[in-house]
């Protein structure tokens, strides 16, 4: 049966989506560096959904071997994930411009007017993120293509919003907008209501990090399987002149480790004994390297193996055409079970 008609109804609804995105469906692949490599993102887009590539703390070089890898296993669309504050930001766009990258997704802050001109003169498009309504308007007046909400539930760096509160926020009042939402999504019938309240498509991101295709550690998906939602946790802060990056990951002996070095440093600062600034790079180094030990290398116990809450809903590795197959089905049944 021909895909458009089998999903018949939320194809409808993903138009919007798909003709930003270049892609069959309006499904984002969440960039999660050390998964979101050559083999994940191509096989994503390959199945029809969009796929996009982490570029983490890469420099030039290293974006554009990752890139060549992908666009030899794929001949569609996919994105690549830069984060703001990266000091390499115009080198890993100008060589996003030089591999004919379609889409550029800015993270890890709010990009200013003349980076999204810059991208545009490329002919890229642009994505970026917004945790408020008045952010999210100041981008779209800056010329961004489109919104992603992505809420505190997601895995990894994350906002302190939760998706629903952002949906009242920003979407329900910016219908007119392409906006992508994220954050605690799998189910058909969620990803339905999204596009029923005005989105443009959705993120993914933890269900394909467990997928037949990702490449990540064996042990690091089965520590996916194991976990429920409520394991899947951000950072405690002990002390608030030393501020904590609240990255969502499963709870493990490394988290209590990370607890008992923030205390550490507190009473070595509180002592005199080493500076603010040293204190808090302290604490900066403490998971240097832990999200490729748990991803590639295996160290669930004291790596950082970074999830969304929406964790516990995965318990088994499925491909990547699976997994949007069910997601699909499930959409069009509560569609039509919505149309009776």
């Amino acid at each position: 049966m021909n895909n458009k008609k089998k999903y018949e109804k939320i194809s409808k609804l993903m138009k919007r989506g798909c003709d930003i995105l270049g892609s069959e469906y309006a499904i984002m692949g969440g960039a999660m560096t050390w998964i979101s490599d050559s083999h994940l993102v191509s096989a994503m887009s390959n199945a029809g959904i969009f796929g996009v590539l982490a570029s983490g703390a890469m420099n030039g070089d290293l974006l554009k071997k990752e890139i060549e890898a992908t666009q030899t296993k794929t001949n569609k669309n996919f994105g690549v994930n830069i984060i703001y504050v990266n000091p390499k930001l115009y080198d890993l766009i100008d060589v996003c411009h030089e591999k004919k990258v379609s889409h550029i997704i800015i993270a890890g802050g709010v990009p200013d007017k003349s980076v999204i001109e810059k991208i545009h003169s490329y002919g890229i498009q642009v994505m970026s993120f917004a945790p408020a309504l008045p952010i999210a308007k100041r981008l779209f007046k800056n010329g961004i293509d489109a919104l992603i909400l992505e809420g505190t539930e997601s895995g990894g760096h994350v906002g302190p919003i939760s998706t629903i509160v952002l949906i009242q926020d920003v979407l329900l009042n910016m219908r007119e907008y392409p906006i992508f939402v994220a954050g605690g999504i799998l189910r058909g019938e969620i990803f339905a209501s999204m596009m029923q309240l005005g989105a443009a498509g959705c993120q993914l991101g933890s269900v394909f990090a467990c997928a037949k295709e990702s490449t990540a550690h064996p042990d690091f998906k089965k520590a996916f399987f194991r976990a429920s939602g409520r394991d899947a946790v951000t950072p405690v802060q002990l002390h608030k002149k030393f501020p904590i990056t609240p990255v969502r990951a499963i709870e493990n002996i490394g988290t209590e480790e990370f607890i008992n070095r923030q205390r550490e440093v507190i009473t070595k600062f509180e002592n005199n004994e080493v500076s603010l600034e040293e204190g808090r790079l302290m604490l900066e180094h403490f998971w240097a390297g832990a999200l490729r030990r748990a991803a590639r290398e295996g160290d669930v116990d004291r790596g950082s193996v970074m999830a969304g809450q929406i964790v516990g809903l995965i318990k088994e590795e499925r491909s990547i055409s699976d997994i949007i197959d069910t997601i699909l089905t499930e959409a069009e049944e509560y569609l039509t079970a919505c149309s009776k």
